[in-house]
């Protein structure tokens, strides 16, 4: 399984609309949940802000990769948030968040490999300058696609 198996466009919005972190993880998981990927948005965010305590997850040039894994996920999958004004995050380079790639990963082993190598392809992506400025300037789902 790679990015592109699971990038879904009914959990991808390019225009999205959140003030803060909490309104945009939340947003992107009532996405999740109406497409069938978690159980519960509560007990999902949970999870998501359990990790989050640990470390940051913006890791700079205005992208976070928020996760965590939670009982709550039913299927593997990736929502994708893009914003054109940044939000404040918790960043590696201090700079806020316009894109946001929210994984949904289940607590068993199987989903663990499979969520370490979907989070090792977005993260060797986004780790391209060029890559980067391709997905900000998004305006597609094919257009994301095409970065992976």
């Amino acid at each position: 399984m790679n990015v592109k198996d699971v990038l879904d466009e009914r959990v991808i919005d390019l225009n999205m609309k959140a003030a803060d972190k909490k309104e945009a993880i939340t947003n992107l998981a009532g996405k999740l949940k109406n497409a069938g990927y978690i159980a519960d948005v509560e007990s999902y965010v949970k999870d998501i802000y359990l990790r989050e305590s640990q470390g940051q997850t913006g890791i700079g040039h205005y992208v976070a990769i928020p996760h965590g894994k939670s009982d709550s996920v039913t299927q593997v999958g990736i929502a994708i948030g893009k914003m054109e004004n940044e939000i404040e995050w918790e960043t590696l380079d201090g700079k806020g968040v316009k894109l946001i790639f929210l994984f949904a990963v289940g607590n068993d082993n199987e989903n663990a490999k499979t969520h370490l190598k979907l989070l090792a392809e977005v993260a060797r992506n986004l780790g391209n300058d060029e890559a980067v400025e391709q997905l900000l300037s998004a305006k597609t789902v094919e257009d994301i696609k095409a970065v992976f």
